[in-house]
């Protein structure tokens, strides 16, 4: 049984909050389960690693919690975010501009290798 979980949001659109509740909670789940999880956020998502992104966004309307919450939540649980290092500059960020829940920057180079490489690895793509 693989071990790990790796997922990947590339085409999830953050101008549509419907489009984060699923990856982001399928982390906090898996991560409660012991899984070791990784969240790479590229691509659009890229800009929930930014600070002051996340707060303002909401997977329903009127929802008392911010996609942030559910970041916080699932970082809590063990999940690891990872920004993907092209995002720094098309979202004109800095390291310095990454939540702290955001474990670091990664390029594609790690993406490939971590799936690659383990055999212990399943992959998630939103």
């Amino acid at each position: 049984m693989a071990k790990k979980l790796v997922i990947v949001m590339a085409n999830t659109d953050t101008r549509n909050g419907e489009e984060l509740g699923a990856p982001i909670f399928q982390a906090s789940v898996a991560a409660a389960m012991e899984y070791e999880v990784q969240v790479i956020c590229t691509a659009t998502s890229g800009r929930l690693m930014k600070k002051g992104v996340a707060e303002k966004l909401f997977v329903k309307a009127g929802s008392p919690k911010s996609v942030y919450d559910f970041i916080k939540d699932a970082h809590e649980a063990g999940a690891k975010f990872y920004c993907c290092s092209p995002n720094l500059d098309l979202f004109d960020m800095t390291k310095d501009d990454l939540i702290p829940e955001c474990a670091g920057i990664v390029g594609g180079a790690y993406l490939i290798e971590e799936i690659m490489e383990d055999d212990d690895c399943r992959v998630l793509t939103y």
